[in-house]
């Protein structure tokens, strides 16, 4: 027999795209797609391929709501099946190609797979308290502002539950945006941003086109914190090579000691064979770092470091372990308190490197 609740599930799908910080609490935050891949796609180490390099896009402000009302339709339905079956653990069984079509996932057309895809996102959203939104892709604040309040205030009006609103900005966008934009944008409810920083040196940067300079991390991160937003600004060790490594950690400690950011999350540069900068790697033009001097360039950043944040190393990219086989960084989003934790961290970085390189160098390996 034919069930409408589950048939109407069915009718509901909206645009996801494929990445989000980890921190933004994964599979269990709320995304939505306001911007379509990257518009920059020129860096280097990335070259926008979490996007599989496909061309920017801005959504339209309609388009962009319509998503939110069919998060919100199938949100209505999955919560009358809820208290049909009398909890959420049974509306689980229904998520479910071979439940909904009869097929398993890698059978799915794109409608079907959209479909799927929508309704666990909203379901896991569900399951977790309903806290976090994240608007997607890599730099939302491209978009006027105007249209991201009216996407904002859509959002806490069908969602009043929700706690945090937050998003990816480039520092080159971010620069650019009038201070009364990013107060009217933080009025509407973004609460937190994530930059990518990367480097905080001008030669490093111009070297893996990133685009941006150490100024306009400066200006873009002390606007977005005299807008009451909440900055997250991610780092990668590495990124300059044995070559910049020393001018790479101290220029990089200044600038963000110059933006005192909420959060400094660590990402140390991992090769992607699918860059310019691997192929300049494998040529001999840029030389990768060893696993003991990574941790001598951390160490020379952290010591330089006088900021009132927190310093995460928030993934398995942190590839250093300990003797036992443990993570040497705790993978905590929260990270270390500084000043507070400055020296434990110092402590981490010295018993890292009193750690045989290849123990770290076997994890470094299994990331590449």
């Amino acid at each position: 027999m034919e069930d409408l609740e589950v048939e109407e599930l069915k009718k509901y799908k909206f645009e996801i795209g494929p990445i989000r910080p980890p921190s933004e609490g994964g599979s269990h935050s709320l995304l939505i797609r306001v911007t379509c891949n990257c518009p920059w796609s020129k860096c280097k180490f990335c070259y926008g391929t979490p996007y599989g390099r496909e061309k920017f896009r801005k959504r339209g402000l309609e388009e962009i709501i319509k998503d939110i009302q069919s998060i919100k339709n199938i949100e209505d339905v999955i919560k009358r099946l809820a208290a049909r079956f009398g909890s959420m653990d049974w509306v689980s069984h229904i998520i479910d190609p071979l439940f909904l079509y009869g097929k398993f996932f890698d059978e799915l057309d794109d409608t079907e797979y959209k479909n799927i895809q929508s309704i666990i996102n909203v379901y896991n959203w569900m399951c977790s308290g309903e806290k976090t939104v994240f608007l997607q892709d890599a730099n939302s604040l491209v978009m006027s502002s105007k249209d991201l309040v009216t996407i904002l205030k859509y959002i806490k009006k069908h969602f009043p539950q929700v706690e945090r609103i937050t998003s990816y900005a480039r520092s080159s966008t971010l620069s650019r945006k009038s201070l009364n934009d990013l107060i009217m944008l933080k009025n509407a409810g973004l609460d937190r941003l994530h930059v990518g920083l990367e480097s905080g040196d001008d030669d490093v940067l111009k070297y893996v086109n990133k685009g941006a300079t150490a100024d306009d991390h400066i200006i873009g991160g002390k606007k977005a914190k005299k807008a009451k937003i909440e900055l997250s600004e991610y780092i990668m060790p590495g990124l300059g090579g044995k070559k910049l490594s020393r001018q790479h950690a101290e220029n990089t400690a200044r600038v963000i000691n110059e933006i005192n950011p909420d959060y400094v999350r660590s990402r140390p540069y991992t090769p992607n064979p699918l860059t310019p900068l691997y192929e300049e790697m494998i040529n001999g033009e840029f030389e990768l770092l060893t696993p003991h001097e990574y941790l001598k360039e951390l160490k020379i950043l952290v010591k330089n470091l006088n900021f009132e944040g927190r310093l995460c190393f928030d993934h398995m990219m942190n590839f250093w372990m300990k003797k036992d086989g443990k993570p040497l960084f705790s993978r905590n989003y929260e990270g270390y308190k500084f000043p507070d934790e400055k020296g434990r961290v110092l402590s981490l970085i010295d018993e890292g490197l009193s750690i045989d390189e290849s123990v770290h160098e076997h994890k470094l390996e299994y990331l590449a």
